[in-house]
């Protein structure tokens, strides 16, 4: 095989190194590539469940803590509503017979009404807590990015994912983050 590869070289060729060390060369050069990609294919990288951020962090807690305080009296509001439509809906079904029909029409009118403001009532509050629920996890999620992102410089990560089919819990650093956050 040397020999039909010294022959296949150039005619004036002639090679000033042995050809012992030429073969060796030959065969180093494919091992080089292949130690040259093994090395670029072997980045490190980390995952981080951003859900748990959003829920396990004690920033997290203390906002779900404060929606709760925030929205508790209009909450009140609500259910009182509720409550107050249930019982005029089922006075309204009790007397809706014996009633003249004048006053069962105009009843009727005043039930509808009432549903409409109670279901508008209860679209508002929840568009408005899920709003603030929005607002709260956005500030904890810029938070947790610089912080994965100087865990990822200080650890020299070449990448960190927050979504994927399978992770090995060795690549998880969703603790330390939690860790950093909750300091």
């Amino acid at each position: 095989m040397l020999k039909n590869l010294i022959a296949s070289l150039p005619a004036g060729f002639k090679p000033t190194v042995g050809p012992a060390l030429l073969l060796a060369a030959v065969c180093a050069a494919p091992l080089a590539q292949a130690q040259a990609q093994a090395q670029v294919a072997t980045g490190r990288i980390g995952f981080v469940y951003t859900e748990r951020l959003m829920t396990d962090s004690k920033m997290a807690k203390a906002a779900d803590a404060k929606l709760a305080a925030e929205f508790s009296k209009r909450q009140k509001a609500v259910e009182e509503m509720v409550g107050k439509f249930k019982g005029a809906s089922e006075k309204f079904d009790a007397e809706g017979s014996s009633l003249a029909e004048l006053e069962r029409t105009r009843r009727a009118r005043e039930l509808f009404n009432m549903q409409k403001d109670v279901e508008r009532m209860q679209r508002e509050f929840q568009e408005d807590l899920q709003q603030r629920k929005n607002e709260e996890r956005a500030a904890i999620a810029q938070k947790a990015y610089k912080l994965v992102e100087q865990y990822a410089e200080a650890e020299k990560l070449d990448a960190v994912l927050v979504e994927a089919a399978w992770v090995n819990p060795r690549v998880d650093i969703t603790d330390k983050i939690l860790k950093l956050l909750d300091k």
